[in-house]
């Protein structure tokens, strides 16, 4: 027996394995094994007999949540089965939600938990209305473009002629009231409501040094293309070479790489937050990020193998699909690694931490610059995610860098305060109302 998001093993039982039945009652569901060691070996239990009556009370009790508890045998020892069913409401312990993914049992705080809530409640924050959106607000050539592009995944829209009744197909409009998916997809301003649904591209010397940068405004679709014909006309490199008197001019990174990573930071980021989603071009790597980690239900080892797609706004990913932009397999970080590979290039690095998700391309092997990384100073580390932050967001707060970088706002404080002293950061306007920026 291995563990595994559905298989836990206990020595012994502990009422703080309580978290791990509220973590299985909100995923898929599971076995807890108590009297079983880390190796799947059963060392076995003798007090069976008073467990088997207590658990299944504290679980009823503490969490309304109603579970199988069988009694195991092997060779002479004695252990329990603990079976809890998948619920499709939130369960919660003592005010707590856990969640069990991969092989451990998370507790759901933040932007995580508020997720979590909502899918639970059937909503994501995309399905939500606004309602001082109107129809006038509508970019209709961006509704026709639509059209085009939908018609191999919807052969009969090009006959839909009311731009109105074809929103409310694809389930952008609810009670006369159109949902936030709609004005990012199809209004002809969506920062008007969202100011934080744009695309930042710069182009870096080191984490700080920015030579130059874009900021890519419009609605999803028109973002699409801008950002790519930005990226590859402005900041990424065609180099020549020649198939027989064939002239050949391939982008430095993969293309459609490049496009799967770049839908995939605008379909799964967190717009309730104030940040862009951020393209940093260096000389050795390029790096695109958004806010949101990945769901709770996958690693980053999942994504280098088959999983299921799970969108963190499932409206907009459901209008791409349409579209073709993407399929809805959960293939499109595979395309990122066969693409990678098929130009001979290192496979792309996921990384998921403080609330920020991250895929960077890179030109070679940077194995021996990693290690190198490693030993860097914890401090030094923090204060360049501190002004790299500051560098890409704007005016941003002290609580939301202090999310970013994992730490308290008395120990951001301090960063701050030492960065702002040696001269890498200056302070514009008061105390309150006031920003900070990076010092030139």
């Amino acid at each position: 027996m291995k563990e595994s998001h559905t298989i836990e093993f206990k020595q012994s039982w502990h009422d703080d394995y309580l978290k791990w039945i509220c973590g299985f009652a909100n995923a898929s569901g599971g076995k807890l094994l108590i009297g079983v060691n880390d190796d799947g070996e059963v060392n076995g239990i003798s007090n069976f007999t008073t467990l088997m009556e207590d658990i299944p009370s504290k679980v009823r009790n503490l969490m309304g949540v109603t579970i199988s508890v069988n009694l195991l045998r092997k060779d002479e020892l004695f252990y329990l089965e603990i079976i809890t069913p998948s619920y499709s409401t939130p369960i919660s312990l003592r005010g707590r939600y856990y969640f069990r993914s991969s092989s451990t049992n998370t507790e759901l705080t933040g932007n995580a938990l508020n997720e979590f809530l909502m899918r639970k409640f059937r909503q994501t924050w995309d399905d939500v209305t606004e309602d001082s959106f109107s129809a006038d607000q509508l970019n209709l050539q961006t509704i026709e473009d639509f059209k085009n592009l939908a018609i191999d995944r919807l052969p009969g829209i090009r006959a839909e002629l009311d731009p109105i009744i074809l929103l409310k197909k694809l389930n952008l409009i609810q009670d006369g009231k159109f949902k936030r998916a709609c004005v990012l997809l199809f209004g002809s301003n969506p920062q008007h409501y969202f100011k934080q649904a744009h695309i930042k591209i710069g182009k870096f010397n080191s984490d700080v040094d920015v030579l130059t940068s874009d900021i890519v405004e419009g609605n999803l679709f028109q973002q699409i293309d801008l950002v790519l014909n930005i990226l590859t006309t402005k900041y990424l490199l065609k180099p020549i070479s020649y198939d027989g008197i064939h002239r050949r001019e391939k982008l430095e990174y993969p293309y459609l790489a490049l496009r799967e990573a770049i839908l995939n930071a605008i379909i799964h980021r967190d717009y309730n937050t104030t940040s862009a989603v951020q393209i940093r071009v260096f000389s050795d790597k390029m790096i695109i990020m958004n806010d949101g980690t990945l769901p709770v239900e996958l690693s980053i080892e999942d994504l280098k193998v088959t999983h299921l797609s799970k969108p963190r706004n499932t409206l907009i990913a459901d209008v791409f699909y349409k579209a073709g932009f993407i399929e809805s397999w959960g293939r499109g970080t595979l395309k990122m690694l066969a693409e990678c590979k098929e130009q001979d290039m290192p496979e792309p690095q996921f990384e998921s931490r403080n609330h920020l998700f991250s895929v960077a391309f890179l030109k070679t092997n940077q194995k021996t610059d990693q290690k190198t990384d490693q030993k860097t100073d914890p401090e030094t580390t923090t204060e360049n995610q501190i002004l790299a932050i500051i560098s890409l967001n704007g005016k941003v707060s002290i609580n939301e860098i202090a999310a970013h970088i994992g730490k308290g706002v008395t120990v951001t404080k301090e960063y701050i305060h030492k960065l702002k002293k040696n001269g890498l950061l200056k302070r514009i306007g008061p105390a309150k109302g006031g920003h900070w920026e990076i010092a030139n």
